[in-house]
C-alpha cells in the first residue's frame, strides 16, 4: 500500500467499527462493507485509514481474496473503547498516527488558536516529513481529539485549545472574576452588565485555563452555594440566546445495541447552563467581589 500524505476523512467511530469487525476473525472488503452498512468506496476508505494507523493488517494469500485482521494494537483499542477509557484510546491514536500527534503538538505550542493558524503551523513544521494537511484533515483530527476529551473548541469563537488539566485552577475565584470582567459588556456610559451568560463564561474560562467543562460547572455551583447573596445564579426563558452557540460540544459514549462495538457521537449546539437543587441556570451575577471559595466543601 502506497503511503497517502494526508489523512482520509474517516470518523473515529468508523475506525473503531472496522477494527472491531476485524477482531478475532478475518474479514474481506465485502464483509466489512456489510458489517458497517456502508458503500464499497466508504468501506475501502475506512480500511485504508485503519491500515495506516496500524489497527488492522492486510493479508494477501495466493489465489485468494485479500482479507484483514485486527492487530494487537487494534485489539487494545477495542478493549479501551469497551471500557470507555478514552485516555487510553487517545494514547493509542497519538502513538499510531503521526498526523494526530503533530496536531496535538501544534496546539500545545500555539493554542488558543484558530483553524487557519493551525493549518499554517502544521504545513511549516511538517514540510520535511512528506505529510500534508488541509482544512478537512485538521477538522477530522480535531474531531478525534474533541471526542476523546484531549481537545476542546470554544463553541462561540471556534478557537482550538488542548485540555491540559482535569480541574479548575487553584485560584478559581480570581480567575473567574477576571474572565467575567473581560466578557462584561457596557450598555451606555459606565453602565456595566449585571448578568452574564454562563455558557459563554464557561467557554472562555475553559479556553484560557485549558480545563474541561464539567469541573468548571461543579466549581461554579459550589462557589454560588458558598456565597449566597454575593453571587446569584439566574434562570432564563426557553428561547434565551444564552443557550445558542456557533459550534457544537462534541462527546462520545459507547453504543449499547448491536453486536458491533461502536460509539454514539453527539454534537450539541444547545449550550447547557448549570444545575443547582434540580433547577437549571443560564446567567451569573456577581453582587459582591469579596468571595469565599473552598473547593473541598460541598455544603
Amino acid at each position: 500500500m502506497s503511503e497517502r500524505p494526508t489523512v482520509r476523512p474517516v470518523t473515529l467511530a468508523r475506525l473503531i467499527e472496522v477494527t472491531h469487525a476485524c477482531k478475532g476473525e478475518s474479514q474481506t472488503t465485502a464483509e466489512i462493507e456489510a458489517a458497517l452498512n456502508v458503500s464499497h468506496r466508504r468501506a475501502r476508505e475506512t480500511i485504508l485509514e485503519a491500515l495506516r494507523v496500524g489497527l488492522i493488517d492486510e493479508h494477501n494469500p495466493e489465489d485468494s481474496e485479500t482479507w484483514f485482521l485486527a492487530t494487537q494494537i487494534g485489539v487494545d483499542l477495542v478493549k479501551a473503547v469497551r471500557d470507555e477509557n478514552w485516555d487510553r484510546v487517545n494514547n493509542i491514536l497519538e502513538a499510531q498516527s503521526p498526523h494526530y500527534r503533530a496536531l496535538l503538538q501544534s496546539l500545545k505550542e500555539t493554542a488558543p488558536t484558530d483553524l487557519e493558524t493551525i493549518l499554517r503551523d502544521l504545513q511549516t513544521r511538517e514540510q520535511s516529513t512528506g505529510r500534508t494537511y488541509n482544512q478537512t484533515s485538521v477538522e477530522v483530527l480535531g474531531d478525534w481529539g474533541e471526542r476523546l476529551g484531549r481537545i476542546q473548541r470554544n463553541a462561540f469563537t471556534g478557537t482550538y485549545y488542548p485540555v491540559e488539566r482535569d480541574s479548575v485552577t487553584s485560584s478559581f475565584t480570581d480567575h473567574l472574576l477576571s474572565v467575567f470582567d473581560d466578557l462584561e459588556e457596557t450598555g451606555g456610559v459606565s453602565l456595566r452588565q449585571r448578568y452574564l451568560s454562563i455558557p459563554k463564561l464557561r467557554e472562555h474560562y475553559c479556553e484560557q485555563f485549558t480545563c474541561p467543562r464539567d469541573p468548571f460547572d461543579k466549581a461554579l455551583v459550589r462557589l454560588a452555594e458558598q456565597n449566597v447573596g454575593r453571587v446569584e445564579l439566574s434562570g432564563a426563558p426557553v428561547d434565551t440566546v444564552a443557550k445558542d452557540a456557533k459550534l457544537g460540544i462534541k462527546s462520545m459514549t459507547i453504543a449499547d445495541s448491536g453486536s458491533l462495538v461502536s460509539t454514539n457521537q453527539s454534537t450539541d449546539k444547545v449550550m447547557r447552563g448549570v444545575e443547582q437543587f434540580g433547577k437549571r441556570y443560564y446567567y451569573l451575577a456577581v453582587h459582591d467581589r469579596d468571595l469565599e471559595y473552598d473547593p473541598n466543601n460541598d455544603d
